[in-house]
């Protein structure tokens, strides 16, 4: 006898339009049945046989499998021998009722549930549950006589599954996508089907549970009837970019060659460096889930700052005599001065460029000269007034004011 339930058929035939007078879906009532997940058997309420007849007479039977209810005529006198001759075959985790040893009688209902392996998503974790519960809804009564606030996992990530019940027909279901509630009328048999019905479409890594929530969306208390959801989870994972100073060092180090008055020199200029972190962020409708730190390395290397400073202590200066403003004297002897003075005018307090531009034994400039405190020309101060302004100078501005001399004689 050509068997259309076989196992090897079941899929389609589980999920088809019935479409003849002898096939009829057997719906499930508008409040639950107490399905059990899991593997214990389960002790069907079904028609009972009537007056005991012979093994090999001839009877007509209703077979459901999986909701889909046909009449069978047969001569096999035991459940088990009625599968055996329609090649349905059973496994551990599914149920027959009545047992598959019981006797058959003209007018029996034989009843098969496969058992389905789904995943059950409790807000923390995903568990893998066996059901022998025709859809959703039946599924969700179960586990939430265990524990309120589980979900059926129907996809996850890109890698979308079947959650191996179809949804309930007889009842309308809802879709909720980033907190709006979408109706969907009744008849749909599955996931797809009602995310299509109200025009959502899933991105590659959006998550889709199915769980019992309210009219508005929200998670109803364990014992309290809802309303069979399609909750779709809108997932991003972005990569997000942060950086950070790494302050630069500074390192002093000694000139035996300068004087220790002489102003500090910055040899190499320090600079600040970069640490560049990379983190990979996964949100949930908009909340941050995850956050994992993927790299993180030096971009920007720190440039250490480098002064100079001098050790060499300058020797004490003679004070110069008093003169005249005929006699103005000399750059004080045995100095740098004296010979920074020697270079720069040939050591005489009044000499004047030939320009006129500049005057006295270091060769101000008048401008430069008022600069440093000077009154009148320099070339009319004394020998002393005028290293004094000069020394002014060199500690402002260093030895560059004298370019040619100072280089000369080894001073930069």
């Amino acid at each position: 006898m050509h068997n259309p339930l076989s196992r090897a058929a079941r899929a389609e035939s589980t999920d088809s339009t019935l479409g003849t007078t002898e096939e009829v879906h057997a719906r499930r009532p508008l409040r639950r049945r107490p399905w059990i997940v899991g593997t214990t058997a389960v002790a069907l309420a079904l028609g009972g046989v009537g007056i005991a007849v012979a093994a090999d007479a001839h009877k007509t039977v209703s077979l459901d499998v999986d909701g889909k209810i046909v009449e069978v005529d047969t001569w096999a006198g035991s459940v088990g021998n009625l599968l055996d001759e329609l090649s349905i075959d059973t496994g551990e985790r599914d149920v027959v009722a009545p047992g598959t040893a019981s006797s058959l009688g003209d007018g029996d209902t034989i009843v098969v549930r496969y058992g389905r392996e789904v995943t059950v998503f409790d807000g923390e974790e995903n568990e893998s549950v066996w059901t022998t519960a025709l859809d959703a809804a039946e599924v969700l009564d179960s586990l939430e006589q265990r524990e309120a606030g589980v979900h059926l996992v129907a996809s996850r990530s890109s890698a979308r599954t079947e959650i191996g019940v179809r949804l309930p027909l007889d009842e309308a279901v809802q879709v909720l996508v980033e907190g709006e509630v979408h109706p969907v009328a009744a008849g749909v048999a599955d996931v797809d089907a009602a995310l299509a019905a109200v025009d959502v479409e899933l991105g590659e890594l959006d998550e889709v549970l199915v769980a019992e929530r309210s009219s508005d969306g929200h998670e109803v208390a364990a014992g309290e009837a809802g309303i069979v959801t399609v909750v779709v989870r809108r997932v991003e994972v972005t990569e997000k970019t942060s950086t950070k100073k790494i302050a630069h060092e500074t390192e002093t180090r000694k000139d035996s060659a300068r004087y220790t008055d002489q102003p500090t020199i910055v040899r190499t200029a320090g600079k600040d460096g970069v640490r560049t972190t990379v983190h990979r962020i996964r949100t949930v409708d908009g909340d941050v889930v995850e956050k994992e730190k993927i790299s993180e390395k030096v971009t920007t290397k720190p440039v250490t700052e480098i002064k100079v400073v001098g050790t060499k202590k300058r020797p004490v200066e003679t004070p110069s005599r008093s003169t005249s403003s005929k006699d103005q004297g000399t750059a004080p002897s045995g100095t740098v001065w004296q010979r920074l003075a020697q270079c720069e005018s040939g050591g005489r307090a009044n000499a004047v460029s030939a320009s006129g531009t500049y005057h006295g034994l270091y060769q101000f400039s008048v401008a430069t000269w008022r600069s440093v405190g000077g009154k009148g020309l320099p070339s009319q101060a004394s020998a002393a007034e005028q290293t004094k302004r000069a020394k002014i100078l060199q500690a402002r501005s260093g030895w560059g004011q004298w370019p040619h001399c100072s280089a000369k004689l080894g001073l930069r």
